[in-house]
């Protein structure tokens, strides 16, 4: 869906500040139930999982708002019963905390919620164009490196990712496995910080490497194509149990990253006894396009609360066949 799309239904849908059902609570599978859901901070995760939460509420549950917690922090306390689900597992990134949260003995992951989640490393295209650089191995030249130094050390700064995303990891295993340590700073700290710094300095005619991934509004700020290029990497190389697989995609890029999809993680008891919201996790899906139109909404300004909510609303008013579906289908697995 289109941004004026987008607009057009929020405008309808600004007073609302619930999608109405007309189905008696009483009639409904999670009727007397209580569920705690689960995001990481990033505040671009809150619109799919409002989603999952009305869709939960349509079921009948009782929803109690979305806690903020670290990835880490989220994978133990649903594996533990003190949180219900999280609708934000990207997989495979975060494969090392699911397995050392229990993994399947302990998670219910059926489906796939957001598919072709894209990540890797981007340089303007004016540099990109000029130097020819195509290859994140070619920043081992200091002379290639010192393009994109922002603090004049004569090193690259390349925008990296927040500590304990699982990104970091990646990065970090990969500066050093291809050579890159010597040449390149990988900045870690507050990504939205970051990476408002380096859009301006690409505004102000500056050379910018950075991180990023999708859906995320970046790329609908600093297009790739046309504003920046995707760099490949000399090798595949990831870190930990990922060390031997091939990250080339099917058009024989290799950006690094695995294609990931952001899949519904839920606590494995609870899905067991409740195989309504068990069948509702297994076929929600949300175009990824969706999420990035969102998100640049929020990047410009509409990134309250109940701006959110109102996003969320909208999207289930665009779609409300495809969501009378799935309740559709979670009720009928109940019986």
């Amino acid at each position: 869906m289109n941004n004026s799309r987008m607009k057009t239904l929020l405008s309808t849908t600004l007073l609302a500040s619930s999608v109405t059902f007309t189905v008696q609570a009483t009639d409904l599978p999670g009727s007397g139930k209580t569920v705690q859901p689960i995001q990481s901070t990033v505040a671009e995760e809150t619109f799919q999982t409002l989603i999952v939460n009305k869709a939960m509420e349509a079921l009948g549950y009782t929803v109690e708002q979305t806690k903020e917690v670290d990835y880490n922090v989220g994978y133990t306390s649903i594996a533990n019963g003190d949180a219900t689900y999280l609708a934000v597992n990207w997989a495979p990134l975060h494969k090392d905390k699911y397995q050392q949260s229990g993994g399947d003995d302990k998670f219910y992951r059926q489906g796939e919620y957001i598919t072709g989640a894209a990540q890797g490393y981007l340089i303007d295209k004016k540099t990109a164009d000029k130097y020819s650089i195509t290859n994140i191995g070619q920043l081992k030249d200091p002379k290639i490196a010192k393009l994109f130094d922002s603090n004049d050390n004569g090193k690259a700064d390349l925008t990296g990712c927040n500590p304990g995303w699982g990104c970091e990891a990646v990065i970090e295993h990969q500066m050093k496995d291809f050579g890159l340590e010597a040449t390149v700073d990988n900045n870690q700290g507050n990504y939205a910080a970051i990476i408002a710094d380096t859009i301006s300095r690409y505004k102000n005619g500056e050379s910018i490497l950075y991180y990023t991934w999708t859906p995320y509004w970046v790329s609908g700020v600093l297009v790739p194509g046309k504003d920046v290029v995707w760099l490949e990497v000399p090798h595949s190389s990831l870190p930990g149990d990922r060390s031997g697989i091939d990250t080339t995609l099917p058009n024989g890029k290799n950006y690094g990253f695995q294609m990931n999809s952001m899949r519904i993680v839920a606590n494995k008891q609870f899905a067991e006894e409740n195989p309504a919201a068990a069948k509702l996790f297994s076929i929600m899906k949300l175009n990824i396009n969706d999420v990035s139109a969102e998100n640049l909404m929020m990047q410009k300004g509409q990134n309250k609360s109940q701006d959110i909510e109102a996003h969320a609303n909208a999207w289930i008013k665009a779609h409300q066949k495809q969501f009378d579906a799935w309740i559709a289908a979670a009720k009928a697995a109940a019986k």
